[in-house]
């Protein structure tokens, strides 16, 4: 059985592993939902996404992970904590991919604010950032609606382009974040 890391009222976040090919090729070889890193990957770009997902898990015990949904056990996107570089320092960045289908129902907001939670409560970083390309709008509102706040720009050079990115960052002392000792409260974001 696949390990869950987390779960939320609609949604299971979990490690994948190369029985997800289908849902993650559905995803990342979609046009509209990867615009925002130039074009729709081919499935040799999608190979190695995965295992540099399985990588993550080995090397810091997360990663981006499958966001399934309870209801209909599908595989409708993936979020999680990977460490991105920023000023030259590996950060613990939010980031979210859904499946375009599923895209204005909040599952991103609810997938993000449960790895912010998990990103404070389990694995005690001090700041969770989201770095966004700055044409990416539905997922600039994820991140201020998941407790973060604009704090910087950059430019990261991406298959030959250079592309815009706005640096997103909070902390547990400027989030709803839920006590690390209740288990039982829910964040007031729901």
């Amino acid at each position: 059985m696949k390990r869950i890391i987390l779960e939320t009222p609609r949604l299971l976040l979990r490690e994948m592993d190369f029985s997800d090919m289908d849902g993650l090729s559905s995803m990342l070889q979609d046009e509209k939902v990867m615009y925002a890193y130039e074009g729709a990957f081919n499935q040799e770009e999608t190979i190695a996404w995965m295992q540099k997902q399985i990588g993550r898990y080995e090397d810091y015990g997360f990663g981006l992970w499958a966001v399934i949904n309870k209801e209909t056990d599908e595989m409708i996107g993936q979020c999680g904590i990977t460490m991105q570089d920023y000023k030259g320092t590996a950060v613990p960045e939010i980031g979210y991919l859904f499946a375009y289908r599923h895209w204005h129902h909040g599952y991103a907001t609810e997938a993000a604010v449960a790895c912010r939670e998990y990103g404070f409560c389990t694995l005690h970083f001090s700041g969770l950032y989201s770095i966004i390309r700055d044409t990416n709008l539905p997922s600039q509102r994820v991140a201020v609606r998941n407790g973060m706040i604009l704090t910087d720009t950059m430019v990261k050079h991406y298959r030959g382009i250079d592309m815009p990115h706005l640096v997103y960052r909070t902390c547990p002392e400027k989030t709803q974040t839920v006590s690390c000792n209740d288990k039982t409260k829910k964040s007031e974001i729901f």
